[in-house]
């Protein structure tokens, strides 16, 4: 049964490059379906832009708890549109340096955007997830991807650098020699390798994603929307502090914490042995 409808208020037509798709009864949670599958999800301009408008437009929402992130048909996506790069070769390089700088300048203010916004992210993989998809996916807070998923960097063979926070990512989660691998060789990493390696959270069989998924957004969008937000930001600040200050930051976060309504209700909940009712 479909349990999903387009988002209202958001302008979209459904063939478009991405569609914002909100669960039936519960705008906790919404889906951002890239939705080139015919392209395997490739980014082109118009989807580019698309990206950036239907972040913007989700993270604005206060309602908002869960933003999952998944490709339409087979695939996740498969990095940037080979097509779209190639009609921009008429044009001198000065030129599409301009044209790439200002489009990845835009495309890297919605990336910022998800990992500041207190909304959690699950990117849902199955297929191809190369080039600015991997970006996208491992830039997420939660990556859960299907058995049969497969994962490069992808831009060594067309002569580019990472973009999409890849080069922040790689080195935070994997270490700086691994990062320089996938960099440089660029070779398919199965999912199985993936989870090991910890590029994503888990792998289930292709049939289970999505119910996986399902499970993990609606755990996550019934917790105390404070804790949430507040647990997210200081893990992904963390790297950038000294112990004095990241210490400051949980004393800060935990008492803000303690000072909701949200609080109150977990500690009724825990002594009467029954489920918490977050708001």
């Amino acid at each position: 049964m479909n349990t999903e409808n387009t988002l209202a208020g958001f302008e979209q037509d459904v063939a478009g490059p991405v569609l914002l798709l909100e669960r039936e009864g519960d705008p906790r949670i919404v889906t951002l379906r890239l939705n080139r599958p015919q392209a395997l999800n490739a980014l082109d301009d118009a989807m580019m832009s698309a990206l950036v408008d239907a972040v913007r437009f989700v993270v604005a929402d206060p309602r908002r708890r869960v933003l999952i992130v998944e490709g339409a048909g087979n695939h996740f996506m498969a990095g940037g549109d080979i097509k779209g790069f190639a009609k921009t070769l008429d044009r001198s390089g000065e030129e599409r340096r301009e044209h790439f700088l200002a489009a990845i300048h835009r495309l890297h203010a919605a990336i910022e955007l998800l990992q500041r916004a207190p909304i959690i992210t699950l990117a849902k993989v199955r297929g191809a997830c190369a080039g600015f998809g991997l970006s996208l996916a491992i830039g997420c807070d939660l990556t859960i991807a299907a058995e049969d998923a497969y994962f490069a960097t992808a831009y060594k063979t067309i002569g580019l650098t990472p973009d999409g926070g890849q080069s922040y990512f790689l080195p935070r989660m994997l270490g700086l020699k691994k990062a320089l691998e996938l960099t440089l060789l660029s070779d398919r990493i199965s999912a199985g390798r993936a989870v090991t390696m910890g590029l994503v959270n888990r792998i289930v069989p292709p049939e289970e994603l999505d119910g996986t998924v399902d499970a993990l957004a609606r755990q996550i969008a019934a917790s105390a929307p404070a804790a949430m937000a507040g647990a997210k930001r200081l893990l992904v600040t963390s790297l950038g502090k000294t112990l004095s200050e990241q210490l400051a930051a949980e004393a800060e976060s935990f008492a803000h914490c303690a000072s909701t309504e949200d609080f109150a209700e977990g500690i009724r909940a825990f002594i009467e042995k029954r489920e918490a009712r977050f708001g």
